[in-house]
């Protein structure tokens, strides 16, 4: 595994109180720590390196602070898109990386749908290709689950999912 892929592998983090609040990649859990806002309560096998130093990466990492997190909805990105849908096209049910993957208006752009959580889910290139302009019924496709906006439950099963790969994160998920 490269240093980008490492870098790039999710961490669990949680709040003061233990509670899980959030993902980030390895690279952003590793300047938290190094800033003092977090410590690493789980590590993984992996190390980094500088010119003297070694450091593990991070698995899971708490906030030395309490932060109180507002009920608030997540900015519409790709990024947010692709983790709600779980990185699998919404038509053929592919599970896929990021860079395999677009954003298919359920209703076309040219019939005035909207760029909005109701209307954006992910699909592979030949799905798109083949979608069209069209719906998705025009098209003879069937989509997968209806898209919603992204939501607590949301980031939560999305936890537990990712945590699956992960033996450190079970004990801070609830399962």
């Amino acid at each position: 595994m490269s240093m980008s892929d490492r870098l790039q592998k999710p961490v669990l983090v949680l709040n003061a109180s233990y509670e899980p609040i959030n993902i980030c990649g390895a690279r952003r859990a590793l300047v938290l720590v190094l800033k003092g806002v977090a410590s690493a309560e789980e590590e993984s096998l992996a190390f980094v390196h500088s010119a003297r130093h070694a450091m593990r990466l991070p698995s899971v990492i708490r906030l030395l602070e309490y932060r109180r997190i507002p009920h608030q909805t997540r900015a519409l990105s790709r990024k947010n898109i692709l983790m709600r849908d779980r990185y699998t096209c919404q038509y053929c049910h592919s599970t896929l990386p990021s860079s395999e993957l677009t954003l298919d208006h359920v209703i076309p752009r040219s019939r005035a749908g909207e760029s909005a959580w109701e209307n954006l889910v992910a699909c592979c290139h030949p799905c798109n290709n083949r979608k069209g302009s069209r719906t998705p019924e025009e098209a003879g496709m069937k989509l997968a689950r209806q898209p919603r906006p992204f939501s607590l439950h949301t980031i939560r099963h999305l936890m537990r999912m990712l945590g699956k790969g992960d033996e450190k994160w079970r004990k801070y998920l609830f399962y």
